[in-house]
């Protein structure tokens, strides 16, 4: 099973995820591998948060990753066309790998990647009714529900179709179909929604979400930054870094939050947006925290109608569909009445740090 299928511990829950010839899972290099063990263990290895201002650290991070150098025309002319078609067809799952489960049981989900057409749907295509559009800008996708299936298709450049996700009606199955000529690394994109997506879709009833948020852990308990796009999440948690000795980054964007026994826990996943953050690594969450820009640095508990509002907003999930949103809200409800939130106007200095610091420490660390 482990060249065509492997199966993943995410946020707690196991999912499974299959490769069909001649797609395949790409190998990692020793050094990967040993990084990848620090990561599964849990190991800070250094990745920054990257706010919009900050891209020069995208290399920083995929250096400390251990990313290897992107492929050129001088090397491409040195592969033989046997390692051209693995080069084409081997998706880099290194991200993943932390969250890699050896253990035998039941999984909540399998996605597929299949090499074959999907003509058995395509040729129906003129009975999909569009369900969702995401197309504010590139990469887009849209979504259709046909009989009892959703079907996404994602487009990476105007009017480029680069594949077709199809998820099943109790979300346990799902398939991606590359379109050909599609590459490895455009593939691994629509991989990582579709991903999401399932998530999202089969754990809506398991008392757990994904939240839109950057998490800084601080003497072992987590706070959660979340707010509108361009608010400055990776900016505050970078602040966090710099002024706070002994915290730590577990997740820059996606992280997994869920409640156990009674307590709600945030998990590090395989989503960080592109801070490439992948650690497997679980905290209490201390408080949430929705960041507005402000002229000065100040904070205020949010009442749990606020605190809902707050949240429903972040979490990263498909609103057209009521019956997730139905299985959603009673996490949502749970989150916004037993966790503290707050509201934090900031600017991004270090003062914006010891606001936040000093109002969510007052009203719980008692």
């Amino acid at each position: 099973m482990e060249n065509t299928a492997r199966i993943y511990r995410i946020g707690g829950h196991r999912v499974r995820v299959v490769m069909d010839a001649p797609w395949m899972f790409k190998p990692l290099t020793p050094d990967q591998a040993a990084l990848v063990a620090r990561l599964a263990h849990g190991e800070d290895i250094g990745v920054i948060p990257v706010p919009a201002d900050k891209q020069q650290d995208l290399s920083v991070n995929e250096q400390r990753m251990g990313k290897e150098a992107a492929m050129t025309r001088e090397r491409w002319e040195t592969l033989s066309a046997e390692e051209r078609d693995v080069f084409r067809h081997a998706i880099d799952f290194q991200q993943y790998a932390p969250f890699k489960d050896a253990e035998e049981g039941p999984v909540l989900f399998t996605l597929r990647v299949s090499a074959e057409s999907p003509e058995w749907i395509e040729k129906d295509r003129a009975e999909w009714t569009r369900v969702v559009a995401v197309d504010e800008m590139l990469p887009y996708y849209y979504g259709y529900r046909y009989g009892e299936w959703t079907v996404y298709e994602y487009f990476p450049a105007e009017g480029i179709s680069a594949g077709l996700f199809v998820l099943n009606g109790d979300f346990s199955e799902g398939t991606y179909y590359p379109r050909p000529r599609i590459g490895a690394k455009t593939t691994l994109m629509q991989v990582n929604t579709s991903l999401m997506i399932q998530f999202t879709f089969a754990t809506a009833a398991l008392d757990t979400l994904l939240l839109h948020a950057s998490v800084i852990r601080e003497a072992g308990r987590a706070n959660l930054f979340f707010g509108v796009s361009g608010t400055g999440k990776s900016t505050h948690s970078r602040l966090w870094l710099s002024h706070v000795p002994g915290c730590d980054l577990m997740n820059d964007d996606n992280p997994v939050i869920r409640f156990e026994d009674g307590k709600l826990m945030v998990y590090g996943s395989p989503w960080s947006g592109k801070t490439l953050c992948y650690r497997n690594v679980v905290a209490p969450v201390r408080a949430l925290v929705r960041l507005e820009q402000a002229p000065e640095n100040r904070i205020e508990r949010l009442l749990a109608l606020d605190a809902y509002a707050s949240v429903i907003a972040a979490a990263s999930t498909i609103r057209w569909n009521p019956s997730v949103m139905d299985r959603l809200i009673p996490t949502v409800e749970r989150i916004a009445m037993n966790v503290p939130c707050f509201r934090l106007g900031c600017r991004p200095d270090a003062e914006a740090v010891e606001t936040c610091r000093a109002g969510i420490g007052s009203d719980v660390l008692q």
